[in-house]
């Protein structure tokens, strides 16, 4: 029976301490899959709780630079010695820079760019080694890759971002590994938690729903495209953003018209 389980799985997902990549890692595992969870620290962040929860899952901790590509081929190396295949990627480590058009430089470009689109790169390459027919790769993108968000580097980045998963979509299909893109709205993690109180109040009214999203809410879709049911689903760009990127900013002039 095809269902929202993964068990027996082994998933590993990038920029797993804290907010988004956190809930997840915590979901996947709830749902059954061996999860290893990533990020820069040396040791287990507070965010994903190890141990082996109630549903039969397991959450392990490794450290990872997604930048860097030694790093990379170290956890595809522990990972292979483990006898473990890779049945799923979650590219979600990703940094922001609010510069705007004017002021940013070549320097905020690439440092954006080399966590949130090489990282991506580096881990489908590292591990699509381990990967057989029926992988999943989940790229975590923006509502800054559907529009023209102010922070240019963040935006370039995460529009270069649904490039890559689109040629990865094509390249690895043959293999029978799926890539998907999802692009979340504003979600209430520690990323946003910086934002300007006038960009939130700006952002909701744009958003349909009305509110902020919550990391729950993406981890869910992650899990969807993780799982066997959306096993025909591949080149797809999912929008988790309350509606935000559909109406191509007509919002505000229809609400004015009421």
């Amino acid at each position: 029976m095809v269902s929202l389980q993964l068990n027996g799985r082994t998933v590993v997902v990038t920029g797993a301490a804290q907010g988004q990549g956190a809930a997840e890692a915590r979901l996947l595992a709830e749902a059954g899959a061996r999860v290893i969870a990533t990020d820069l620290a040396t040791a287990m962040p507070a965010g994903p709780a190890g141990g082996t929860p109630s549903s039969g899952g397991e959450l392990l901790y490794r450290p990872l630079d997604v930048s860097n590509a030694s790093a990379w081929a170290a956890l595809a190396e522990w990972i292979r010695s483990q006898g473990w295949q890779v049945d799923g990627l979650v590219n979600n480590a990703g940094i922001t820079q609010r510069s705007r058009l004017l002021e940013a430089s070549a320097g905020d470009l690439q440092k954006v760019y080399d966590v949130n689109v090489a990282g991506s790169l580096l881990g489908i390459q590292a591990l699509a080694a381990l990967m057989g027919s029926g992988a999943s790769i989940v790229n975590v993108g923006s509502v800054a890759g559907l529009t023209a968000h102010y922070p240019v580097a963040y935006t370039a980045s995460k529009w270069a971002l649904r490039g890559l998963s689109q040629v990865a979509a094509m390249e690895l299909g043959p293999r029978g590994i799926r890539v998907n893109t999802i692009h979340p709205g504003f979600i209430e993690t520690p990323m946003t938690a910086g934002a300007k109180p006038g960009f939130r109040q700006a952002t909701v009214a744009e958003t349909p729903l009305g509110r902020t999203g919550s990391v729950e809410e993406v981890a869910g879709v992650v899990l969807f495209l993780l799982s066997p049911l959306s096993s025909f689903v591949t080149g797809a760009e999912i929008p988790v953003d309350g509606g935000q990127s559909a109406h191509g900013g007509a919002k505000s002039i229809s609400d004015a018209l009421r």
